[in-house]
């Protein structure tokens, strides 16, 4: 479950929520550009943004069937299509803890969708 006071997760608490080993998230990292933790003192901490992404090529990969290859090119276009550049083009604006609570409450429907 996700915790409205911390915007960040560590990979554990990614890896966990995603039930994949960590050294796929750290893989996946080399693998594809838009997933960009933030490291402090050799731990990454991941935006929400970042654990959409990284659920959306879990699914791409484990439940659709794609190859690495396959599921560049998609988020790609994906990406494109949406007008993004970089999944971490928008982070969570932190003025308000009530548009805070609202961005991670959504991330928490999208994921209960998968878990």
């Amino acid at each position: 479950m996700l915790k409205t006071e911390n915007a960040y997760r560590t990979i554990t608490e990614v890896a966990e929520l995603l039930q994949v080993p960590a050294s796929v998230l750290r893989f996946w990292e080399t693998q594809f550009h838009q997933i960009k933790p933030i490291k402090r003192m050799g731990r990454r901490y991941y935006q929400a943004e970042d654990v959409v992404l990284l659920a959306r090529i879990r699914d791409y990969l484990y439940k659709e069937g794609f190859t690495i290859k396959g599921v560049q090119k998609r988020l790609k276009n994906t990406l494109k299509s949406e007008n993004i550049s970089e999944v971490n083009a928008s982070p969570i604006k932190t003025e308000s803890p009530d548009a805070l609570i609202e961005s991670l409450t959504d991330l928490k429907r999208y994921l209960a969708d998968y878990i």
